[in-house]
């Protein structure tokens, strides 16, 4: 089929293979529009895809497997620290967000990722240099995520041992939450412990109770910081 001048001139420009591809992951959907014209003003990167909560950033990421993924870390049903170690085989991940707590710094990257901004610490030029970086395979810090990880790592982790008679776990439960701590999803954990999916979601829930937090970043923070 011939197309005609007139229809060729209205066509949409063909993707630019070049311009890395971002997926954008916030519950915020200010925040989410922020970072879409950031992107969109830069000629060398492009957004592909975008999710409120870890369940669709799974979801969207698996489907277009971007280059990078920006990811929140505080999110409805999975937070970003578990989204990361299910996403990373797919896209590099740049985590994006307001904290800047030394355990949550640690618990990102150990679960894979490459990079990691904090709002307000940074100006559009750096996060365009900061998606370029990870995209080419850098670990990337801002200076608040880089001192709150040498912050984190300058403090040896207590043995398990410890740690699980301080909080309260049993053994069967200390096991499940280093590997919680380690990334690992709930089949991965029961594959790992020989148990099935069920009864490990049962002594989450009793972990949860115990440390009295909500998600699993709020309990790898708690695990991490060894109090």
């Amino acid at each position: 089929m011939t197309i005609a001048a007139d229809d060729a001139a209205q066509a949409p420009p063909a993707a630019d293979p070049a311009q890395v591809t971002v997926v954008v992951v916030d519950d915020n959907a200010v925040i989410r529009m922020g970072l879409r014209s950031l992107i969109g003003a830069s000629e060398r990167m492009r957004v592909v895809g975008e999710a409120s909560d870890g369940d669709e950033a799974i979801r969207v990421v698996r489907e277009t497997q971007p280059d990078v993924t920006l990811l929140d870390v505080r999110m409805p049903r999975r937070d970003g620290v578990q989204v990361t170690a299910e996403i990373r085989a797919w896209t590099k991940v740049l985590m994006l967000t307001y904290s800047e707590a030394p355990e949550v710094v640690r618990a990102a990257v150990e679960a894979g990722a490459s990079g990691y901004l904090v709002h307000g610490q940074f100006a559009a030029h750096e996060l365009e240099r900061a998606v370029l970086s990870v995209a080419e395979g850098s670990l990337v810090l801002s200076e608040p995520a880089a001192a709150a990880l040498r912050a984190a790592w300058a403090i040896p982790a207590a043995p398990p041992v410890a740690r699980h008679a301080i909080l309260g776990l049993s053994e069967r439960e200390t096991e499940i939450m280093e590997h919680i701590a380690a990334g690992s999803g709930n089949q991965a954990i029961a594959a790992a412990c020989f148990l099935s999916e069920k009864t490990v979601k049962n002594h989450i829930n009793h972990i949860f109770a115990k440390l009295g937090v909500r998600t699993r970043a709020e309990a790898v923070s708690l695990w991490l910081g060894g109090s």
